[in-house]
């Protein structure tokens, strides 16, 4: 809150999950970045029900909705564009659904959806670390990438530029498997590469939660973000922002 007031803001704190501490929203609620995730169980997201009922319609407001690529479920490492199915069974993404319906059919909402964000300071250094497998690489999955200062930048901009009901992917230029990813990471900073196994062995050898994100590959097009929102990312892949970070000491 010190940042925020700092920064010329005014905090007006609401719980999503209390309707009754949301009703000040309204009077601020022109424009509005929605971030906050769903519940973690449901069949919806109870929380932006709150959210757009508290702030109400009204011509000229806009709403960009922070949605995931994970709705779009796994297309076999085929290219796809926001015109794609959302072919995902995963609950947590299906309640991302549910939001991103509710977002634009009761609320003039821009939806961003955005893959795994990362910075400088937010690399799987942890899990490179404690030597967890990765896939080998005939079993590999291709995945998206955003840095989060990119994110940040481009949701400021939706705010300015977004279209009401339009949905755009929110990703930068990589198209790199999830293990190519580990292996940047880890040669940028010295680690050891994580070991590659099967998908039937690594099944065994992680968590469940952890085995979901790597059950579904897909490469994302981000045309529609340069061509309409006029986005210049300023790390347009993950090599681009890894060369910046200074080499670690030896």
């Amino acid at each position: 809150m010190p940042l925020l007031r700092a920064a010329g803001a005014l905090p007006v704190i609401g719980n999503l999950d209390d309707r009754t501490t949301l009703g000040r929203l309204r009077a601020f609620g022109s424009r509005v970045i929605h971030l906050a995730p769903p519940p973690e169980s449901g069949d919806g997201d109870r929380r932006t029900a709150r959210l757009v009922s508290a702030l109400g319609r009204r011509d000229g407001d806009l709403t960009v909705y922070i949605s995931t690529t994970g709705v779009y479920g796994d297309h076999r490492g085929a290219w796809i564009d926001e015109t794609a199915r959302l072919a995902t069974t995963e609950p947590r993404s299906l309640r991302r659904i549910d939001a991103e319906r509710l977002m634009r059919r009761r609320r003039h909402a821009h939806v961003l959806r955005v893959p795994g964000i990362y910075a400088h300071d937010r690399l799987p250094l942890a899990r490179l670390q404690q030597k967890l497998p990765a896939l080998a690489p005939d079993d590999d999955v291709y995945t998206s990438h955003i840095h989060a200062d990119d994110l940040a930048r481009i949701a400021i901009v939706a705010l300015l530029r977004g279209q009401p009901c339009r949905v755009t992917n929110t990703v930068d230029d990589g198209g790199l498997k999830m293990g190519e990813y580990f292996d940047l990471v880890a040669d940028r900073f010295g680690l050891a590469r994580p070991p590659r196994l099967p998908r039937e062995e690594l099944k065994r050898a992680v968590s469940p939660m952890m085995y979901s994100f790597m059950s579904a590959s897909r490469r994302i097009r981000n045309a529609r973000l340069k061509r309409e929102l006029r986005v210049r990312l300023v790390f347009p892949t993950v090599r681009d922002a890894l060369a910046r970070i200074p080499a670690p000491s030896r």
